[in-house]
């Protein structure tokens, strides 16, 4: 059995088999098996953790962005060499099929690329002469020791989305993974250790609440990025934001789907069916509401079915699995729970994961197959609430103006979608749309790492996204420098080549 242990000061620290130590367990979620024990901190555990960013920030600070630039490109080269691995370990802990394991790896990997361009992001803005003989320039400078707290359901491609901007900007950055999943961490650890980053500029404390409050209420930690679900996003935030630090907390979402009647519901029926049961629709970008705009609905749902019943459930390390199982046995149940609840409020079962063979037998592994709610009330808790699993829910709606309404009294504002051959009206919705991330035949619109991700309402608590230049502002602080020399001022002669080393 496996022991998932801390990383401090450059190495690991502690561990899940130490003696009395706290500890969870690590199952693999395609045979409800217990495949190892992850350490949970201490106060103390997270205190040495951010005692040693504080100890390595003013170096690292003080490292040029040439050099911060090289380390980051090697950090990328070692993940790309070892994705699989990477993969491999996201698969067995959380249990998404290894190519969308791969594929978050992949998306993460964008982040550190876009966090390689530092010297440009950190550049400034200058005026000559603002006044006589006085200038006047623009900088942006590091926090100190920032923090990250992360979600189960990516396990590599959150935290990259956080820590590679951070780091390049200069900060001391501590990472808090779920507990669920934690081993990715660690093997990002070590390939930063490889990548020649000074011992302490990355740490990572496995844990639970324990950690999560420590590092809200730790004088040190100057700001906090988090992902997870809307209710402890706002506990973070309020939290955070009372302990003086800088908080982004990304929540929760219900994203539509609106279908106008002109579409391509061939093409619909393919982007309902990816974005709502991939990953298991354990994906805070998951499609889990279709809106059909009449008369479209019965062809669409007809389409949709048919789709739905040739994927392939199976284990995530079965190349022929196309969806695996959830993350845990009370996730699945509470997931499973919506489909007796639709029912009851009137909605209409039409095709039931409870019922989905699984490639190689159920087992004991936590199993719910695609499963697709037609007719669903749009005043019901099936469709307000976020479910959070493989549950797509059609709710028939008759005009383009009934459909934005629902989107836009919604509790959420993270991400959504219209279908149309109509760029008209494509345009009409972008703009009165109150989302903060939108589609247009595209199903899950997560954007680039050069451009921030990001919802409205319930779906962020704090004013920047994360990664893109809004998470440089978000790891960095502004100054404004003016400045008079009133003789100029000469060095020795140097006929050597400048260098930026």
């Amino acid at each position: 059995m496996k022991h998932v242990d801390h990383w401090i000061d450059g190495a690991r620290f502690g561990g899940a088999g130490a003696p009395q130590a706290r500890h969870a367990e690590i199952y693999n979620p395609a045979t409800g098996e217990v495949g190892g024990q992850v350490a949970l901190a201490s106060v103390a555990d997270v205190d040495a953790a951010v005692d040693s960013a504080a100890r390595a920030f003013p170096g690292w600070r003080d490292t040029s962005l040439a050099k911060r630039a090289q380390t980051l490109f090697r950090f990328r080269e070692l993940m790309d060499r070892h994705r699989d691995d990477l993969a491999a370990l996201i698969t067995a802990e959380h249990g998404k099929v290894h190519s969308d394991a791969l594929g978050e790896v992949a998306r993460g990997l964008e982040v550190v690329e876009f966090a390689c361009g530092i010297p440009h992001l950190l550049k400034g803005g200058f005026s000559e002469n603002v006044s006589t003989r006085v200038d006047s320039y623009s900088i942006r400078q590091p926090l100190g020791v920032v923090a990250g707290i992360t979600p189960f359901n990516f396990p590599a491609m959150v935290p990259m989305w956080m820590f590679p901007v951070a780091i390049a900007a200069g900060n001391a950055f501590v990472l808090k993974p779920s507990e669920k999943d934690p081993s990715a961490s660690l093997l990002m650890a070590e390939l930063w250790a490889e990548a020649g980053l000074p011992d302490g500029v990355f740490n990572v404390v496995q844990g639970d609440k324990v950690a999560v409050d420590r590092l809200l209420e730790h004088p040190a930690v100057q700001a906090v990025s988090f992902v997870g679900s809307t209710p402890i996003a706002r506990y973070v935030y309020e939290t955070g934001t009372a302990h003086g630090k800088r908080v982004q907390a990304l929540g929760g979402a219900k994203n539509h789907m609106l279908v106008l009647p002109d579409a391509d519901l061939d093409l619909v029926a393919d982007s309902a069916v990816s974005a709502g049961f991939g990953s298991a629709g354990e994906r805070c970008m998951a499609i889990s509401v279709v809106l059909a705009v009449e008369p479209v609905g019965d062809e669409l749902v007809e389409k949709i079915v048919s789709r739905v019943g040739r994927l392939t459930v199976g284990p995530g390390d079965d190349p022929a699995s196309e969806m695996g199982p959830l993350v845990t046995a009370a996730h699945r149940d509470k997931v499973a729970s919506y489909l007796d609840l639709g029912v009851e409020e009137g909605a209409k079962v039409v095709v039931d994961g409870r019922e989905t063979p699984v490639s190689g037998g159920r087992g004991n592994g936590f199993w719910l197959g695609p499963t697709v709610i037609d007719h669903v009330p749009a005043n019901s808790r099936v469709h307000r609430e976020e479910i959070f699993g493989p549950v797509l829910s059609i709710v028939r709606v008759q005009s383009y103006e009934e459909g934005l309404h629902l989107i836009n009294t919604g509790e959420y504002g993270n991400g959504t979608a219209v279908f149309t051959n109509d760029g008209g009206a494509a345009r009409r919705f972008q703009n009165e749309v109150e989302v903060g991330m939108i589609g247009i035949n595209v199903p899950i619109p997560v954007p680039m790492a050069f451009y921030s991700f990001g919802g409205w309402k319930n779906s962020l608590f704090g004013d920047t996204h994360v990664h893109g230049t809004e998470g440089v502002h978000f790891y960095t602080r502004g100054k404004v420098v003016t400045s008079r020399w009133l003789e100029p001022s000469h060095g020795g002669v140097n006929l050597g080549f400048p260098t930026n080393g």
